[in-house]
């Protein structure tokens, strides 16, 4: 039998109005560290809490789900993608897993225009001469970048954080292509194209925002990098297992592609070593939805949806 309240792991420091409204529903379990836990200790934990608020940096796949507590009845993740959790596992321990989605699509939209456009005026290998002091002239041959004016923006994956992506591409003048598995309502006249290949060929901008799964995964590889536009761009606020980063940083040494703008990675945040020593790639640390009103919103979501499940309802953002 559960207690008065439910007991909540919150595994993350998240902000201070979600805690607030947490604490007054639940009995938290928080992190005032903000640490990062083991499988191992994820799993002692899952003993003392009737349901875990977690992030993407928590895993729970097949073998830690395998281990989990019967206690544990709602996994409400705080963040849209879910690729760190094997839903059809927890399905089957009869454990509920819910997601953010809509409310940090503005955030990481703006992100990805962000990058874009570092990448494409080299705002990073500027940024570093001023920062070390190398900044000693100015020529109209100094610093010469990309325009991204009238270009063609690609959207891979034209989910809700693409659709914003592309509105605010189209405020500089671009034109709007995108691959999904089908068609989308709501695309205001931009292109489809059923065939991953032939829709990397017309994007001087490809910005990537599809969940990963065992699909596409590795989707952007050697041979795909290849099909892109001369002096294309590549933008990642998706998630970094889409990106083969060998073949990635090959392309941008070779100077096949112009430039990269990044805010996700494999193994983050321990990145591959070989971005850090190229000037033609614009890093940033996985900040995507970090406003404070996305990070109020999200924790407000996770909250909905746990606030439905104890109430006996079905949490409007359940994915398994």
């Amino acid at each position: 039998m559960l207690a008065e309240k439910p007991v909540l792991w919150i595994t993350r420091k998240l902000s201070d109005n979600t805690m607030a409204r947490a604490r007054a529903s639940y009995d938290v379990i928080d992190n005032p560290e903000d640490r990062t836990f083991t499988a191992d200790e994820i799993v002692a934990m899952s003993a003392k809490a009737d349901a875990i608020l977690p992030c993407h940096s928590e895993v729970f796949d097949a073998g830690v789900t395998a281990r989990l507590s019967d206690r544990v009845r709602i996994i409400a993740n705080h963040s849209v993608g879910v690729d760190h959790c094997d839903l059809p596992a927890l399905k089957a321990r009869g454990i509920a897993v819910t997601n953010t989605p809509d409310v940090l699509s503005d955030a990481t939209a703006e992100i990805a225009i962000l990058l874009m456009l570092g990448a494409a005026r080299r705002a990073s290998e500027g940024e570093r001469l001023i920062r070390a002091g190398q900044w000693t002239d100015w020529s109209p041959s100094f610093m010469v970048g990309r325009q991204v004016t009238g270009k063609r923006f690609g959207v891979l994956g034209m989910g809700r954080v693409g659709r914003v992506a592309a509105m605010r591409a189209r405020g500089f003048g671009m034109e709007i292509h995108y691959h999904n598995r089908n068609p989308v309502e709501g695309a205001d006249g931009a292109i489809y194209h059923g065939d991953v290949e032939e829709f990397l060929s017309v994007c001087d901008v490809l910005s990537i925002h599809c969940p990963a799964t065992d699909t596409t995964r590795g989707l952007l590889n050697r041979e795909r990098l290849e099909l892109l536009p001369a002096d294309a761009i590549v933008v990642n606020t998706a998630r970094g297992a889409i990106v083969d980063d060998d073949a990635l940083i090959d392309a941008l040494k070779r100077g096949r592609i112009f430039a990269a703008g990044l805010d996700v990675f494999n193994g983050e945040p321990r990145i591959h070593h070989g971005y850090a020593s190229l000037e033609n790639v614009f890093l940033l640390p996985h900040i995507g939805s970090a406003t404070t009103q996305t990070r109020d919103a999200m924790g407000f979501r996770a909250l909905d949806n746990l606030d439905a499940f104890f109430a006996g309802q079905d949490p409007g953002d359940r994915v398994a």
